[in-house]
């Protein structure tokens, strides 16, 4: 086996534990409101989750292709593979790429330790072009496409993560209002059985969602190493295999669960009801699900956080948590440079060592040596499917409150925090 062989064998592990990540990070983007609200029990939902993101993982592949040719510049102008990067049997591109998941699956796991919904596909996103700055400069990375219109991480990344949050809560918010509307008149024994089944439906189209929008960046970045690698050359399909192994192993993080963000999210930032629930889950499917066939690699936590937002806005009376929310907000404005930062750092670690295999292996050490830690951490207070939903105290990381507080309608809005 080959240098380039084994390095790149270290970047398809690394990429797929980034989306294993990414499944246990992002499921309380899809399930966070049933479980709240109490349409599902906590392992029913994720297990339904994993199993719908398994199966939306082969419906599209746009996505994909977004991130394979819409980050790094791996073409001149003429259309012909850039030489620097190929160099070494690839190993400059592998390294970049490497470094960049790092950045990805550093800033996730300390976002999940802290109870954060902060956006993977933004720390993939910053991972990825810090490394690519550190190696290639700022020419390096494809921020407009071809310049003819808004491509590139701009037009396909950045402009998305404004305007998706946004489009989600003003729609969440006003599909709340007439839901609120329409069913004023209705005695809740009437209603509560049909929302429920509806938030279902809803959580369940956005984990159908999340897997053709989310596993799909995951196989573009192998897909961009196989490039790398001389393994693969057909930048406007993806391997089937790659496909496949995608689609596992976010499906396995999605069914672990990722207990801290989905407290976070169903809990800390209004108290949900089912009718809330069934606005917020609806939006967000649309969102994602319109987003993936435009090859928009949009954050599926802006959308889902946006969307509960909304709902809160929505309902007559209710009140929203707006320092639980300035906290996420402020994460989503750090996530993508501070993953850059680390996969710029992560890049500089491995090119001193000289590159190569033993630049690359450093750097999959110092990874395995951070989640380490960072587990180890987040063993000292536990947030799991039997405490997902007690009352909420003010703090994603402290430990739950032994009494649960009931999901339902006739709960008073607690004060916010």
């Amino acid at each position: 086996m080959t240098h380039t062989s084994v390095i790149l064998a270290l970047v398809v592990v690394t990429a797929l534990g980034f989306d294993f990540t990414n499944g246990f990070h992002d499921t309380a983007n899809a399930m966070a409101t049933s479980i709240a609200t109490g349409a599902l029990k906590p392992k029913a939902a994720v297990a339904l989750s994993g199993v719908l993101n398994l199966i939306g993982a082969f419906l599209s592949v746009e996505v994909a292709l977004t991130v394979t040719n819409a980050v790094v510049k791996i073409q001149s102008s003429s259309g012909a593979p850039r030489p620097e990067l190929l160099a070494d049997g690839g190993s400059a591109l592998l390294l970049i790429v490497l470094a960049g998941l790092v950045g990805g699956i550093v800033w996730n796991l300390l976002t999940w330790l802290l109870g954060l919904p902060s956006s993977s596909s933004h720390a993939l996103f910053g991972g990825l072009i810090g490394a690519t700055v550190a190696g290639l400069g700022w020419a390096g990375v494809n921020w407009n496409g071809d310049g003819s219109k808004l491509d590139g991480v701009v037009g396909k990344v950045i402009l998305p993560a404004f305007m998706s949050p946004v489009i989600a809560g003003v729609v969440a918010a006003t599909g709340t209002w007439l839901i609120y509307r329409v069913t004023a008149g209705m005695a809740e024994r009437f209603t509560r059985h049909g929302f429920r089944w509806g938030q279902i439906g809803g959580a369940s189209l956005i984990s159908l969602a999340h897997g053709t929008n989310d596993a799909q960046k995951t196989m573009g970045v192998i897909t961009l190493a196989l490039i790398a690698a001389g393994d693969w050359t057909d930048t406007g399909n993806i391997p089937f295999w790659v496909k496949a192994a995608c689609a596992v192993a976010i499906a396995l993080g999605t069914y672990l669960g990722g207990w801290r963000i989905i407290r976070s999210l169903g809990k800390g930032l209004v108290e949900i009801a089912p009718r809330q629930g069934l606005a917020a889950d609806s939006t967000s499917a649309t969102v994602i699900l319109a987003s993936s066939h435009l090859g928009f690699a949009l954050s599926t936590t802006h959308v889902a956080t946006g969307s509960i937002l909304g709902s809160g806005v929505g309902r007559p009376g209710a009140q929203v948590r707006w320092r639980v929310a300035g906290r996420m907000f402020a994460a989503w404005l750090i996530t993508l440079p501070a993953a850059a930062i680390v996969g710029a750092l992560m890049w500089w670690i491995g090119n001193v060592l000289g590159g190569g295999l033993v630049g690359s292996t450093v750097v999959f050490v110092i990874l395995l040596v951070l989640a380490a830690l960072m587990y180890l951490r987040s063993r000292r207070i536990r947030v799991d499917h039997h405490n997902v939903n007690d009352a909420w105290e003010g703090d994603p990381v402290a430990a739950p409150a032994a009494e649960a507080s009931p999901a339902a309608e006739s709960v008073p809005v607690r004060a916010a925090t």
